[in-house]
């Protein structure tokens, strides 16, 4: 069986038996969105000190962008967040590769099943919704281990930061024209255009 076909079974058995689908309780919840492919992800993050204790989803879009919110879950429940961060970049670091790089041995030990994203990141368009989940997962957990500070990027490249107290709501317009909206209390949430 070639590599590739095999890497095509791992994305295709994760996006059809999805692994920590379904939104449970979490310190920090937020919505990204691929315009380019129609993909959304609401992903909560819940953590135990410096521990993921569970990252939760629900999504809609391409097969790429939910197996990819599969392989986040599968990796980074139980995880400490700094080991979390570091799967988080040598998985970025794989996709912003333009398929030059060839995963070692040591990045499919610290990758796993997310080592068959390998073949889509010679698809620019493609990337982004591989990085969808994880970019959700990354300002998740930000909000979570941070408390009360929420961080949207904007197409344009300026930054909007919300900053609310006590369960109330808050709105950044970015130059852009883009929003975020941060809700700090229970659940923190958060909404991106991924472009």
């Amino acid at each position: 069986m070639k590599l590739e076909s095999m890497y095509q079974d791992v994305i295709l058995d994760h996006y059809k038996n999805p692994r920590g689908r379904g939104l449970r309780e979490g310190d920090a919840e937020v919505h990204h969105v691929n315009p380019t492919c129609g993909d959304e992800i609401t992903l909560r993050v819940r953590l135990d000190g410096d521990t993921i204790a569970d990252v939760s989803y629900e999504g809609q879009g391409c097969s790429i962008s939910q197996a990819g919110a599969s392989v986040l879950n599968e990796l980074l429940v139980g995880a400490k967040i700094a080991d979390a961060r570091r799967i988080q970049e040598s998985f970025l670091e794989l996709m912003q590769s333009k398929g030059r790089l060839e995963p070692d041995d040591e990045m499919e030990e610290i990758l796993q099943d997310a080592v068959a994203f390998a073949g889509v990141s010679k698809y620019p368009a493609r990337v982004k919704c591989a990085l969808l989940s994880w970019m959700a997962w990354k300002d998740a957990t930000a909000q979570a281990a941070g408390g009360e500070e929420a961080t949207a990027q904007a197409a344009g490249g300026e930054e909007a930061t919300a900053q609310a107290a006590g369960g109330e709501e808050a709105t950044a317009q970015a130059a852009g024209g883009e929003e975020a909206t941060a809700r700090v209390g229970a659940v923190n949430h958060h909404n991106r255009e991924i472009s």
